[in-house]
């Protein structure tokens, strides 16, 4: 897979060359220089530019001299068949997908033949390959470096010594898993299926085969999603998203339901809550009379167009684990699962009066009071989970990154404009530490390429930080991005890619995507990759 991953990308960087000269845009051979592992490659033909599908071409001698690939060309059927390591690349000239161990894969742009020469395009064929690709505008010089290379900076960082994406004996993770989004009914139930019960059981359950067919085995069901229930329950009403109308009974228990059918099918259910987003809005207009907001409006924070339940309150942050044992008590669940709403980023939250109540002394600065909360509200429920039900699992998937080098010296070589720590107030390495959770799920949301917070980077600091804990360590991957112009997600491979690093790591024991609805519309061709990599 990383081949295609390699030869996509010299192949984009063949085509673009290519384009602009033959086309009178295109820049002059001397104008663009391809680098592998601070190398200067050479090239018989020169590479062109494709300026309206981003791509460049290069001649598939660049691949086979370069990278020891076999390359054949058919002139009976115009296709080109690259080799390497166990990987099969097929392109035919004109065509708009290739093969990819079998699997069709869209294309910007087909294989070429340009002065008597087989192009083909650069960014598909080293993502295919697992290679880093840099382009710099201002150099102009497209810098390609190898797993495991000493390389330049944004290389892709250790991995199979064969640089084919994997290592011999590397296995697809343990949980394979997919966010389940109920808020604004994103991915469950539709808005269709309100007041109707079998229509949403039947939703679910075509969700469930759906998932399953593509090698998902477990599901992370929001049940939760703003201070309300898709459940019964004593303490919050029924979510909205049931019936369009908070506190509206729809009809049946659909927790129950989801839970039975996804253990018919061998499948993992994880409850998933939002701890403190409360509401939408800044009124109580539509909300139960039972909701927090309308039962307890002091501890309510307006937070930019949101309200959250406030965690510097003790009595607030009870309630939520009251509503969370609810299910744990009630329902044969096989963990409880938390997002990354704690505190809100980037939005002002007006506590003072709370931290001036509830702070002891203890903290000199709001900040350390604000992640003592949360560490409070962590300890105390996954004492609570597991003192009721010691075999089910309680983990968290926070933002990506907790801190960066820069603020820190322990923390990841990245320059997020967010971090966990600082932002969210989720001193994850804490939780970990003390080992309050069984499992972190953080969501590494960006691609091998992407310069600012590269997905190896992060994904090794947090195999660092879980090595010896006993603390597993799951991956939550984007594929939302795919097919957008962020750095990275203009192939399928970039998803496969990063699932081979996961395995190759030692230390990632899961994945999961986020959503169920960006994984099943199969962005960019993905799906059949995902069904060859887990083999279903």
């Amino acid at each position: 897979m990383r081949l295609r991953k390699w030869i996509s990308s010299l192949w984009l960087f063949s085509l673009l060359l290519s384009t602009l000269a033959a086309g009178g845009h295109a820049f002059a051979a001397n104008d663009i220089s391809i680098v592998l592992d601070g190398r200067t490659l050479g090239a018989d033909t020169s590479p062109y530019l494709v300026p309206k599908a981003n791509l460049t071409m290069v001649p598939i001698r660049v691949i086979s001299e370069n990278l020891g690939a076999s390359v054949d060309w058919s002139q009976q059927t115009r296709t080109v068949t690259i080799r390497r390591s166990g990987v099969v690349i097929t392109m035919e000239q004109g065509q708009s997908s290739a093969r990819v161990d079998g699997a069709v894969v869209k294309l910007g742009a087909s294989a070429s033949v340009r002065n008597s020469r087989i192009m083909v395009p650069l960014r598909f064929v080293s993502e295919t390959l697992g290679l880093q690709v840099d382009w710099n505008a201002k150099t102009r010089i497209i810098a390609l470096t190898t797993l495991g290379g000493t390389g330049t900076e944004g290389s892709v960082g250790t991995g199979g010594s064969d640089g084919s994406g994997g290592s011999s004996g590397s296995r697809p993770a343990e949980l394979r898993g997919a966010w389940i989004s109920t808020v604004y009914n994103l991915d469950w139930p539709s808005t269709a299926s309100y007041g109707d019960p079998a229509k949403q059981e039947a939703e679910y359950d075509k969700l469930l085969d759906d998932l399953q067919a593509i090698g998902i085995n477990a599901v992370f069901v929001q049940v939760r999603p703003m201070g309300d229930a898709l459940y019964p329950s004593r303490l919050v009403p029924w979510s909205k998203y049931l019936t369009g109308t908070q506190g509206k009974d729809p009809g049946y228990d659909p927790l129950a339901f989801m839970v039975e059918e996804t253990h018919k099918r061998g499948m993992r259910f994880e409850a998933w809550f939002n701890p403190f987003r409360a509401a939408a809005g800044s009124t109580t207009d539509g909300l139960a009379a039972n909701h927090v907001a309308a039962e307890h409006p002091d501890w309510i924070v307006q937070a930019g167009a949101t309200q959250y339940i406030n965690p510097g309150i003790p009595a607030a942050r009870q309630h939520v684990i009251d509503a969370i044992m609810e299910v744990v008590n009630g329902y044969d669940i096989d963990g409880v699962h938390l997002d990354d709403y704690f505190y809100p980023s980037g939005t002002a939250f007006a506590d003072d009066a709370a931290y001036l109540q509830y702070n002891d002394g203890s903290f000199a600065n709001k900040g350390d009071w604000r992640r003592d909360n949360v560490n409070r509200f962590v300890r105390d429920l996954g004492q609570a989970i597991h003192a009721a039900k010691p075999s089910v699992s309680f983990g968290i998937s926070p933002f990506g990154v907790w801190r960066n080098q820069s603020a820190d010296p322990t923390g990841s070589a990245t320059k997020a404009s967010v971090t966990s720590y600082d932002d969210m107030y989720a001193d994850t390495r804490t939780w970990i530490r003390q080992g309050w959770i069984d499992y972190i799920a953080p969501q590494i949301y960006w691609s091998l390429s992407f310069s600012a917070a590269r997905f190896d980077i992060l994904a090794e600091w947090w195999g660092n930080e879980v090595k010896g804990t006993g603390v597993k360590l799951y991956v939550g991957h984007a594929p939302y991005k795919l097919g957008t112009t962020e750095a990275g997600w203009q192939s399928p491979q970039e998803i496969v890619n990063q699932l081979k690093y996961d395995a190759d790591s030692g230390q990632v024991q899961g994945d999961i995507f986020f959503s169920a609805k960006d994984l099943l519309r199969d962005p960019l061709g993905l799906l059949p990759l995902l069904q060859t990599y887990y083999g279903v």
